[in-house]
């Protein structure tokens, strides 16, 4: 099925045969991302499913994922393209053994050092010269995490999809890849960048999203702990946490409890397991002062079928 064709609700089904429950807000930007072959900036907390997104689509869509993970201080040599010095050097030294390099001149030697076969492409040259006839996902993970200038920089490439190697040319994407941008919003992300992208904010799923998220996730846990551990995590996100747990942390939960043949939750089996789904002391010590039985509570109030 061609973008152009898709829907929302191709989108949401699409994605949830690969495991990711999404809402109509969150499966419109998909669609609107690949059907106007625009960049999507997805914000919000860690652990709200950003970059399970962009494997999911790759998944779903039968692509190549090509990931960035960015960082303080990433240049164009670990972005972009650099060139494979170990190689060069060891095709200089055989030249040189073998007469080729007094034989063929120095121009047409520093022609084959500076050559495609020596050329390594990152990620983002990766993406743009892409030969396969569905386009890859690239994601282009925490970006916030990278500085002023890789950001200027990136905002070139996505504008135009193209690389230019001084000693090779320029590299043009045939079709645009797919790319997802993520960030935790440690920093603002320039305003520049943010109008050359689609966006939206990732928020925690809701209640019965998260329990839909964990019965797909954790099929061998009950509905009735699948309900009680979105309940607990649901009360644990409203006490201003240092960190709040996020889907991936729900998942994990659940995991651990279905694991130790868990049926519900009680206060030993949350104050034994907590590490799984918090983990900053601080955040800990703001559970116990809150009061375990009060987590329980809701978690039983949440986990209770009606109907």
């Amino acid at each position: 099925m061609l973008a152009r064709e898709l829907t929302t609700a191709d989108v949401r089904s699409g994605l949830a045969t690969h495991g990711y429950l999404t809402d109509d807000g969150l499966a419109t930007s998909v669609l609107l991302a690949l059907s106007l072959q625009r960049p999507l900036l997805l914000e919000g907390e860690a652990g709200v499913g950003k970059t399970e997104l962009a494997k999911t689509i790759a998944r779903w869509r039968g692509a190549d994922l090509i990931r960035l993970q960015c960082y303080e201080g990433i240049d164009a040599s670990q972005a972009v393209y650099d060139w494979d010095y170990s190689r060069q050097l060891l095709h200089l030294r055989a030249a040189e053994a073998s007469g080729e390099a007094r034989a063929s001149g120095t121009d047409a030697l520093e022609g084959q050092l500076y050559s495609e076969r020596f050329l390594l492409k990152r990620a983002l040259l990766r993406a743009i010269d892409n030969t396969s006839t569905t386009p890859p996902v690239l994601l282009i993970d925490e970006i916030d995490r990278a500085d002023d200038e890789f950001e200027a920089y990136l905002l070139e490439i996505l504008s135009d999809f193209q690389v230019t190697v001084p000693e090779l040319g320029t590299f043009t994407a045939t079709t645009p890849p797919i790319v997802i941008l993520t960030s935790n919003r440690t920093r603002d992300v320039h305003d520049a960048l943010k109008r050359r992208c689609l966006y939206h904010w990732v928020e925690h799923p809701t209640f019965d999203r998260e329990v839909s998220i964990v019965q797909a996730r954790v099929p061998d846990v009950s509905l009735v702990l699948a309900r009680q551990v979105a309940g607990a995590v649901e009360s644990l996100r409203s006490l201003n946490m240092y960190k709040p747990p996020g889907v991936a942390e729900t998942i994990d939960w659940a995991t651990a409890l279905g694991r130790l043949g868990t049926t519900q939750l009680d206060e030993s089996i949350i104050e034994a397991t907590l590490g799984t789904v918090l983990k900053y002391r601080e955040d800990h010590d703001r559970v116990r002062e809150y009061g375990i039985s009060t987590i329980v509570q809701a978690a039983f109030d949440r986990g209770l079928l009606h109907g």
